[in-house]
């Protein structure tokens, strides 16, 4: 394995490998801390990005490999560093050996962990102010090369208001293969038959083996089923867990438990596979009555398009398929916020800013993206699935600004459009193609 040392900002890929917004977070982290752990859904490139850095690997979801690291979990902080440790969760313990590790030499850059779940039972220790977790999502549109990002996150995080340029000929038609193909790297091909039977069997080692290794045993896997596909169908909705279950049993009499379904989203968000944005409640203005119900998004709109069972066409058309979920607007449109979320959240994590949504308990006013800096002051977005952005498509966003005034960075619209501009109120307008980190 080429020699690729953690330690240092100027890191080199190797060939064929894509970067990814997460290496800069892993280079700022690993020139000045001893361990990170690489968490997301299986199949989003942890382990190739791990790789990039690693000298010494273990493969903990492989059967021999995990037997001899049971015997002799020493093994796993004996090697040339960096240490890879892929798949962590699948012996537990080798957090703490990590640790212990850790606690006895903590030079920069030593582990890498990677996980696909977090355990039901947590390790024994922490780890805390040791391991680092770092979330990694599938491919960001800017990732996936779809387009030349003009337009950065982080600039808009300084509330300096930016110049906002750039013009792209990615069309609606784009942005619907893309939510179609999805940003798991090994999945990415032409819409197919060979696409839908990955990703279906995907799906399937979700219910029927990934459920059983994360510590649930799923009795009944077809009423888990509906209700994923009942999930899928509340995309980018702050639809209740209630409202999510009725959909799932529709035409039936009994419905299951909550013992039932609440186990089945935990899961799910254990295995990093529902990714839902929590409401934004302030604690420094005077924004009152707001929801607090998350707004639903699995980890990749491709995964809820597959199982709706839509079509690129059904989608075009406007068509709805699969349970009935109250929404506002089209299926297309949860869809396209559901893949802009998927950007938004990488961008904003690389510069230590969070996701939140806002809505109103009556409804009446609802922003998509709230995102947040740690001192509180936001970044407002909303995402429309028009080429054009009219004024009453940022009354929202005025609303708002006249809400908390200067807390407001910055504000903007996300759309299908091809020309990124400022408006002359203030607010920009940005092609889902040309926002990047």
């Amino acid at each position: 394995m080429v020699v690729l040392t953690a330690m240092t900002s100027d890191f080199e890929p190797m060939k064929g490998y894509l970067q990814r917004t997460v290496d800069g977070e892993l280079n700022q982290l690993l020139s000045e801390l001893a361990a990170v752990s690489l968490d997301g859904p299986k199949g989003i490139g942890k382990t190739s990005t791990a790789r990039q850095r690693g000298e010494t690997y273990f493969e903990l979801d492989n059967p021999a490999t995990l037997e001899v690291v049971r015997a002799d979990p020493s093994r796993l902080v004996t090697g040339k560093e960096p240490i890879v440790i892929d798949e962590w969760q699948r012996f537990p313990s080798s957090w703490d050996v990590v640790r212990r590790a850790i606690d006895l030499n903590s030079r920069p850059g030593r582990f890498i962990l990677t996980g696909s779940a977090s355990p039901k039972s947590p390790p024994t220790h922490s780890g805390a102010g040791r391991i680092v977790t770092v979330r990694m999502r599938p491919f960001t549109l800017a990732e996936r090369q779809v387009g030349k990002p003009t337009v950065s996150m982080s600039d808009l995080l300084t509330g300096s208001k930016p110049a906002i340029q750039g013009s792209t000929n990615i069309t609606l038609n784009d942005y619907v293969n893309e939510i179609m193909v999805g940003g798991f790297p090994a999945m990415r091909m032409p819409l197919s038959r060979a696409h839908r039977a990955t990703l279906d069997g995907y799906l399937n080692r979700i219910v029927d083996r990934d459920f059983a290794e994360a510590g649930h045993q799923v009795r009944k896997p077809d009423t888990l089923k509906r209700w994923m596909v009942a999930y899928a169908a509340a995309t980018a909705t702050p639809a209740s867990f209630e409202t999510i279950r009725d959909a799932a049993t529709s035409g039936q009499r009994e419905k299951p438990a909550k013992t039932t379904t609440i186990p089945y989203r935990e899961t799910l968000e254990r295995l990093w596979i529902i990714d839902s944005i929590p409401a934004w409640l302030p604690t420094n203005n005077h924004l009152t009555k707001l929801t607090f119900s998350p707004k639903h998004h699995l980890a990749d709109p491709a995964l809820a398009a597959r199982l709706l069972g839509i079509s690129v066409d059904a989608l075009l058309d406007g068509k709805s398929v699969g349970p009935t979920i109250p929404r506002d607007g089209t299926l297309l449109g949860c869809l396209f916020e559901s893949l802009v979320a998927l950007s938004v959240r990488v961008f904003a994590q690389s510069s230590e800013a969070r996701v939140n949504h806002l809505r109103t308990k009556q409804g009446d006013r609802e922003i998509d993206f709230i995102v947040v800096r740690p001192d509180q002051r936001i970044l407002a977005l909303e995402v429309k699935l028009s080429q054009v952005v009219t004024d009453n498509d940022v009354q929202h966003l005025h609303w708002l600004a006249n809400k908390i005034g200067p807390d407001l960075l910055d504000a903007a619209v996300i759309t299908t459009g091809s020309d990124a501009y400022r408006r002359a109120d203030g607010i920009a307008v940005i092609p889902a193609a040309l926002l990047g980190p």
